[in-house]
């Protein structure tokens, strides 16, 4: 069964570093490298700049990547253009992927890609129910129609079916809401900073909201990608970049964010203020990047054997074959888990969790 291979497709866009003498937020000091040491990094995401790519926009605001020696170009995605070959062909150093089905896709291919840090705890999949139809996970299998896109069918829709959902209910999503608004017992795959908020904007309700997460989906998302051979031969070049987009996403969570959705309404003219708040809003109530392992650890914190458990689900599903994906390819720990940016959000929020 084939895995998706392109998440969400980019279009190139430059934004260059400026202001390494601006001071992060809560006094995180790190130290000035002069402008001759900087690396240039090329860093793609996967769709149309938004708040689910907050934290790397952040890190370009207040100067993190700057003062970490980095002078980084974000490309960000759009509809028609695929960055995913351009990582193993050298043509990018960094790749925003959805989650972990890329990666293991890429080793049971030989691509060579590795994951090198976890930015989102939780996949913002969800599934979308009007207002008092279904009230817990199970409820939903009793829908009549639930509306999923291809890559979903081939996908967590597999995963969900291990667990009594019926290709019965399933019909085509194509990002299309009218449907969902039609009929009160459908059913909506959606991504929680998305969907959800074009819907209560459009409709005058709040859609009732299932994370998939919260129920077995147990992949982690919005990792960053790169090159084994950069790794290996560029590691200080991968921490730095890994460490800025760690205290980007603190200070874009819990700090002065001004400047970074400065950033994202320029690249993205589409987004306005209103759902960039919202879309913040839901990234922390429903604990998609700061939770868990991340709290202690933080963010980005990879769990090897929490990788190993997303595998196997996934070969239960049908989507791989045991033993054809080398887990030890698959992502490292070499520069995540080290409880970078814990303290600073600490300072921040004035908790001690």
């Amino acid at each position: 069964m084939p895995i998706p291979t392109s998440a969400r497709p980019s279009a190139p866009t430059r934004r260059r570093l400026a202001g390494a003498g601006a001071a992060l937020a809560a006094g995180l000091a790190l130290p000035a490298l002069p402008a001759a040491a900087q690396d240039k990094v090329v860093f793609a995401t996967n769709w149309k700049a938004q708040a689910a790519h907050g934290g790397f926009y952040q890190a370009l605001a207040d100067g993190t990547y700057a003062r970490l020696g980095l002078e980084v170009e974000i490309r960000q995605g759009g509809p028609q253009v695929n960055n995913r070959p351009l990582l193993p062909a050298g043509r990018i150093d960094f790749l925003m992927t959805g989650n972990l089905l890329h990666t293991f896709d890429n080793v049971r291919n030989n691509v060579p890609t590795v994951v090198v840090a976890a930015m989102f705890q939780k996949d913002p999949q969800v599934f979308l129910a009007h207002p008092g139809q279904y009230e817990t996970w199970n409820d939903l299998k009793k829908a009549p129609v639930i509306l999923v896109a291809k890559d979903g069918q081939f996908s967590f829709w597999q995963w969900m079916k291990q667990d009594g959902f019926r290709d019965e209910q399933l019909r085509p999503y194509t990002y299309n809401s009218a449907p969902f608004l039609a009929n009160k017992r459908s059913v909506q795959q959606g991504y929680a900073v998305a969907e959800p908020i074009s819907i209560e904007k459009a409709a005058g309700f709040a859609p009732k909201l299932f994370l998939l997460a919260d129920h077995g989906w147990s992949t982690y998302s919005t990792t960053i990608e790169t090159r084994p051979e950069l790794v290996k031969t560029k590691p200080e070049l991968v921490r730095r970049f890994v460490e800025g987009s760690i205290l980007g996403w603190v200070n874009y969570l819990h700090g002065d964010r001004a400047g970074a959705d400065a950033l994202i309404r320029k690249e993205n003219p589409e987004v306005t203020q209103d759902e960039l708040d919202r879309g913040v809003a839901k990234l922390k109530a429903l604990g998609i990047v700061d939770s868990g392992d991340a709290r202690t650890r933080g963010i980005g914190a990879i769990d090897p054997a929490r990788v190993k458990d997303f595998h196997d689900k996934m070969v239960k599903a049908g989507l791989f074959k045991a033993g054809e994906v080398d887990l030890s390819r698959v992502v490292t720990t070499e520069f995540v888990n080290k409880a970078v940016g814990v303290d600073v959000r600490r300072k921040l929020t004035g908790s001690s969790n």
